[in-house]
């Protein structure tokens, strides 16, 4: 009853400090469309920013994520949250050494030959030491931050809120299922005894693909809250994007995370839902990456996977029955005619580097809003019509094949990428994909939940 009591109090302690930035959006926002009151929205958005940048928690994780959104948010919002990092005050070494002790027993400080009090990194649920185990592996100890089930739940409960609210000013996507797979995915992240094992998953998938590392559990270290991995080394992919390296190298790193998220999800269904910068890093040895984070992954029914090659294939032939069956198996319901042809434009901009078998860059057009002013167009259109019911499938795939994209324009990437594409997936067979993925589930021992999304 007590733990629960904590809970209980966490939860309001959080809302408590962020209901003021979410509630002063929504009077803003509704003010301005509703009354015509003109706001000074880009001095509020920087206090909203100062406000969730100082927290630890997934709130920064999710203002990242809508503020990719085209209309989701009001463009000034937009643009702050979009220069959130998913950095925190570190806890310090007195707070460390006792929760490390809650998780490994107090005589913790055995089981390593060293352990560095000054925290590596920190993210939104945690943070990361360095340490060395008796054997000499050196490992990366990441220690979830306290008091994290009340600050999702806050959070949670403030997202479903503006969401809410958001919906009744602006229809046209749907976002009930949207709202639910951010929160199961939200509340896996806290549980770093599932991490670990999606990350061994992650070591599976690809343990045959060159060029992708991935780090390795320690599982007799890890709990629900404290995942201990080997240690790889790496550097930012943006450092090394300012010494302007070659397109040779560029080249490498593109077909690297081409293949990092794509050989699980045309071979196994799988997906990593996180294209954030901070999860990957480029290796001392040329061309080569490493993945990181395995906390926000979506394992996807084969008949998903299916879905998306049957639409490329109806965006490549041009086949309206085709992709409307597509978009079946994707979950939209009941889609009309005039709809589906408003999505076809965004599936046509997705697959359209696919689609050429030459070499190129992934959007041929100097405009870097292009991809926003598509998405914009979309969303205008949807609307007229009275909008669509988004699935919860499509939320992570959609996050992460424009982040993904996103990269490619930015290491200005020159690759055949209907080569590549196809080099994974002329082979499909989905009876394929889910021996491979039960077996792969089965070896690192991911917890199975009820199959999700049908």
């Amino acid at each position: 009853m007590a733990e629960r009591e904590n809970t209980l109090f966490g939860e309001i302690r959080r809302m408590a400090r962020t209901s003021g930035a979410v509630g002063g959006i929504a009077a803003r926002v509704a003010g301005e469309r509703f009354l015509g009151i003109k706001t000074d929205k880009s001095a509020h958005a920087e206090d909203l920013k100062a406000i969730l940048g100082g927290l630890k928690g997934p709130l920064m994780k999710v203002a990242q994520f809508l503020s990719t959104v085209p209309n989701a948010l009001p463009e000034e919002y937009a643009q702050q949250l979009a220069s959130l990092q998913a950095n925190a005050p570190p806890m310090g070494w007195a707070f460390v050494r006792r929760r490390m002790g809650t998780e490994l027993g107090p005589a913790w400080e055995t089981k390593f030959r060293e352990f560095e009090r000054e925290a590596a990194a920190a993210a939104s649920l945690g943070q990361v030491h360095r340490a060395t185990l008796p054997d000499g592996q050196r490992v990366a100890c990441k220690l979830q931050y306290p008091d994290m089930p009340s600050v999702v739940e806050a959070d949670l409960r403030q997202l479903k809120l503006a969401m809410g609210l958001y919906a009744r000013m602006d229809n046209t996507l749907q976002h009930d299922d949207v709202y639910d797979e951010l929160r199961d995915r939200l509340r896996e992240e806290l549980d770093y005894e599932r991490e670990a094992a999606q990350m061994a998953m992650y070591g599976i998938m690809l343990r045959d693909t060159p060029g992708v590392r991935v780090p390795t559990p320690v599982r007799e270290l890890t709990t629900k809250r404290l995942l201990t991995m080997s240690w790889l080394d790496g550097r930012s992919i943006l450092t090394r994007l300012e010494e302007n390296p070659s397109l040779e190298e560029r080249n490498a790193y593109a077909a690297a995370l081409f293949n990092a998220w794509y050989v699980p999800l045309y071979r196994y269904g799988v997906i990593h839902g996180d294209p954030h910068l901070g999860n990957y890093q480029v290796r001392p040895d040329e061309g080569g990456i490493n993945l990181l984070d395995f906390g926000a992954i979506r394992v996807f029914p084969p008949r998903f996977i299916s879905g998306t090659l049957m639409l490329y294939e109806a965006v490549r032939d041009d086949d309206r029955d085709k992709a409307a069956h597509a978009f079946e198996l994707w979950g939209f319901r009941d889609l009309r005619r005039d709809v589906m042809e408003v999505l076809l434009r965004w599936a046509r901009f997705l697959y359209e580097p696919l689609l050429e078998d030459r070499v190129r860059t992934v959007q041929e057009t100097n405009d870097p809003q292009y991809g926003r002013k598509v998405a914009e167009g979309i969303h205008k259109d949807l609307k007229g019509l009275g909008g669509v019911r988004v699935p919860r499938e499509f939320v992570l795939m959609d996050r992460a094949a424009v982040g993904l994209g996103s990269v490619f324009l930015r290491l200005r990437a020159e690759m055949n990428w209907h080569d590549m594409f196809h080099s994974l997936v002329d082979d499909y067979r989905q009876e394929d994909l889910a021996a491979r993925q039960a077996a792969a589930l089965a070896e690192a021992r991911v917890p199975v939940t009820a199959p999700e999304g049908g």
